[in-house]
């Protein structure tokens, strides 16, 4: 996907298909080919749109979930964008709550895997040892049911950007921003269809977290993927681009 990628200011994005827009969002260690499968899938059918979001650009006093949305919104406006189908993974479905929450009008339908926006069990706090990569393959496994998925590549990446003290900041910076700002109020007044996709083993966001959600947005459904941790879109593609297809088919339809 890495030739797609295409440049307009502050925004780098991947726009490809036709048909009903569905605009990912990705996490706060995510990166745009943590869904390449799903846009793989559903670039058939639907326009699929997915900015970088600028974690680690902002400015310092800046660098929080409601700065993300701001940025969000910015993305939407520049592309004209309107009845955008908003799934996001972890911080990026908060992303997506906090702006769902500020312009449902522009909203058609809402997905959120793996959200944070309520609690979310994060790397504690900090990254005591992460000098060490093996500390740091760690607590990348902790995001997958089955730790094949921490692969080399996704640790190095991972022990990269938290031995970069700018980042590093950032991202604690986000973390606690996350924390922070908890949605469970703004919950039930959101309108629009919501689907929960979510690993059955998500210990980062864990099942009783997609329970309350589905509690407290009116318009909810929630399905369960098993063997699956905290990215259900990488870990278990199929079985999340069967849900998502099935819900948006009968949603949309």
């Amino acid at each position: 996907m890495a030739q797609e990628l295409k440049e307009a200011g502050e925004f780098r994005y991947i726009d490809v298909g036709k048909g009903p827009t569905l605009l990912f969002l990705h996490g706060l260690f995510g990166a745009l080919s943590n869904f390449g499968d799903t846009t793989a899938h559903f670039r058939a059918k639907y326009r699929v749109v997915m900015p970088m979001l600028p974690l680690y650009s902002l400015p310092m006093l800046n660098t929080n979930v409601k700065a993300l949305a701001a940025f969000l919104d910015r993305f939407i406006k520049h592309l004209g964008l309107d009845g955008v189908n908003l799934l996001g993974n972890s911080l990026g479905g908060h992303v997506a709550l906090v702006y769902a929450s500020q312009h449902a009008a522009h909203v058609r339908t809402l997905v959120l895997t793996g959200s944070s926006g309520l609690y979310e069990n994060a790397f504690g706090g900090g990254f005591p040892r992460r000098e060490d990569k093996e500390f740091i393959r760690k607590k990348v496994a902790l995001t997958f049911y089955d730790p094949k998925f921490a692969t080399d590549e996704l640790v190095d990446e991972c022990f990269v950007t938290v031995n970069d003290r700018a980042k590093l900041i950032r991202i604690l910076s986000l973390a606690k921003s996350a924390i922070r700002h908890n949605m469970a109020a703004e919950l039930p007044k959101l309108k629009m269809p919501t689907c929960l996709i979510w690993g059955k083993q998500d210990t980062i966001t864990p099942p009783h977290v997609a329970e309350e959600f589905n509690a407290l947005i009116p318009h909810s459904e929630l399905f369960w993927i098993d063997k699956c941790g905290h990215a259900a879109m990488m870990e278990q593609p199929g079985q999340f681009n069967a849900i998502l297809e099935a819900w948006l088919g009968k949603t949309l339809g």
